[in-house]
Parts: C-alpha cells; sequence; structure tokens
C-alpha cells in the first residue's frame, strides 16, 4: 500500500516520507520474523507463523481488505482513509496485548521492539491523517464512516479468534471496546465526529502516550530523538577542507 501511495502522490515531502516509511515497513518485517524465529521453537508452528496471510484465515481477511484497497480504482481520498485504518486499527488490539504483558514484566525483549514499533505506526497514522487534511475533494462522512466501520469489524473478528481466553484485565469484550475507543480517535484526526462513544478499557494504555523518562543505566531509550539534543556541536559543522 506505501509504494502504491509512493507513486500516486506529487508532494515531494510525502514522497519523501513514504520512502523512510517502506523502510521502516521492511525493518518491522525483519524485526517480527526474529520474533517467531526466537521465540517459536516448533518448525511446522514457525512456518504456519511466517504464512500466517494464507495460513490463518482471520488473518488473511484483514490482508485482503488491505490488498482490496491497493487493486481497487476509488478515489485517493478513500485509500487514504482506508490506509490510515490499517496503520491505525489493524495493530491497536496486538499492540494492546504485548502492551499488557509490559505491564507485568514479561518478555522485555517482544515488548521493547513493540513499543518501537507502536511508535512508528502511530507516526504513520498521523502523516495519513495530515495529508488527508490537505485534500480538497474528500469523501462524506458517511464514506468514511462505512470505511472505518469495515476495519473495525475486522480487527474485532480477529482478536475474538486470537485471544479466546479471558485474562485478568484483558478479554476479548474490552479489547472490542478498546478498539471501538481507538476508532472514534481516528474519526477525530479524520475532521469526524465520534460513532461509538467508548471509553478506554486498559488504564495502561493511557500511559503509552506519556513521554518516556528512560534511565539510560535501565534500558535502551524508546522515545523520539529531537534533532541535535544528543549530538556533538561539530556533528553538524558544515567544512569545505575535506580530503578526497
Amino acid at each position: 500500500m506505501v509504494e502504491k501511495f509512493s507513486s500516486e502522490v506529487q508532494i515531494p515531502e510525502a514522497r519523501c516520507f513514504y520512502g523512510f516509511q517502506i523502510t521502516i515497513e521492511n525493518i518491522h518485517s525483519e524485526m517480527y520474523s526474529l520474533l517467531i524465529d526466537t521465540y517459536i521453537k516448533d518448525p511446522r508452528e514457525r512456518d504456519i507463523l511466517f504464512n500466517a496471510i494464507s495460513t490463518l484465515p482471520y488473518v488473511k481477511k484483514k490482508a485482503d481488505w488491505a490488498i482490496r484497497w491497493i487493486n481497487e480504482k476509488t478515489p485517493f481520498a478513500e485509500r487514504l482513509v482506508a490506509f490510515a485504518c490499517v496503520e491505525g486499527i489493524f495493530f491497536s488490539g496486538s499492540f494492546a496485548a504485548i502492551f499488557w504483558l509490559r505491564e507485568r514484566g514479561i518478555m522485555p525483549g517482544l515488548t521493547f521492539s513493540n513499543e518501537l514499533i507502536s511508535r512508528d505506526e502511530g507516526l504513520h497514522t498521523d502523516f495519513a491523517c495530515l495529508l488527508f487534511e490537505y485534500i480538497v475533494h474528500k469523501p462524506s462522512v458517511e464514506r468514511i464512516e462505512e470505511i472505518l466501520r469495515e476495519a473495525v469489524n475486522i480487527e474485532i473478528e480477529f482478536l475474538t479468534d486470537a485471544l479466546p481466553c479471558s485474562l485478568i484485565g484483558m478479554n476479548a469484550s474490552a479489547m472490542a471496546q478498546y478498539i471501538k475507543f481507538v476508532a472514534d480517535r481516528l474519526l477525530v484526526e479524520l475532521g469526524c465526529t465520534k460513532i461509538y462513544h467508548c471509553d478506554c478499557p486498559f488504564d495502561f494504555m493511557h500511559n503509552i502516550s506519556i513521554t518516556g523518562k528512560t534511565n539510560f543505566f535501565e534500558k535502551r531509550v524508546g522515545d523520539y530523538q529531537r534533532a541535535g539534543v544528543m549530538a556533538a556541536t561539530n556533528e553538524h559543522k558544515l567544512t569545505l577542507d575535506a580530503d578526497f
């Protein structure tokens, strides 16, 4: 989807952003592959997960929905809304489940990589919403809501299958409420009004958006670095006396 948008958008800054996004998504794919290779020791189960798009029906349904929006001859603005849903809704439930593990101090490697990936996906969603603001001929509110409802229903179905058992502070019902909560926030970002009016059922997710104050000796910093803040002054000095 990103490559498709990159080829259609003519704004230089947007094309540059999508170029970086493609790179980031490739890094995410490599990270997911390493996680599966590390945690899953059964070769058959590992093979199923590596080919989840074709082996797991609920994953295939999400992939088919995204692919449909790549191939359909629909207006760019509608496809941009669908793309924002893929980045902002299709990952939110999985991220919440892994942040649930982080709250309990379980699997720090998995949870920290998830923190970095969720940060990137949030940035990609924000950029899609920002680009949507500059579109002159926007789809109707009803059409935006229709696209978003499709994404919400697919994600809820996915989580119902992926999370069949109830955990402490985490179950399919609460997860469905969380997906609707995320969808409402996305609607507001797209300039619409909320349709679900759900509160966030997970207290631990309220802390995710708070700027981290990481102690260097405790763990690796997961927050975005401000330009030039941690760099030496001479690293940004322009000189013309380099030897070639």
